[in-house]
């Protein structure tokens, strides 16, 4: 079986990555920190193992938002990138729209639905959890 590799970056060229293997985690975010970090309602994510993930051009700015977490984006256009928790240390959440090929990875359920905005209707028949999913 032949290993997928997706590419992406930033909107304005300066930062590229390559993720290889498993994409896991396929979900939209609706938690107020995601919304904060990207000014969007929701955010899509994909989660990479971490050692199969690499920066290929340029250097991101990292954000420290909370105690356990460290978002990663591009300093110069802005462009959210990454996600790391230190609960899961060997992971690496990837921001879906950044993928160079967006439409390759659909997400699979909601998560942080009791952090939803009142006006974000979700009646896309996924599946909908009010946190993280214990099973993740």
């Amino acid at each position: 079986m032949s290993e997928h590799t997706y590419e992406g970056g930033c909107l304005c060229g300066n930062v590229r990555y390559r993720a290889s293997g498993e994409v896991t985690n396929l979900s939209y975010c609706h938690c107020r920190s995601c919304r904060g970090a990207s000014g969007a309602p929701f955010v899509a994510w994909g989660t990479f193992a971490l050692a199969q993930f690499e920066i290929v051009k340029g250097s991101p700015t990292t954000n420290r938002s909370s105690k356990h977490v460290e978002r990663r984006f591009c300093g110069q256009c802005g462009t959210a990138l990454t996600y790391l928790h230190a609960m899961r240390p060997e992971q690496i959440d990837v921001t879906l729209a950044t993928l160079d090929d967006a439409g390759d990875l659909e997400p699979l359920a909601h998560i942080w639905i009791s952090q939803k905005l009142p006006w974000v209707l979700v009646a896309d028949g996924l599946p909908q959890h009010p946190e993280w999913p214990k099973s993740s």
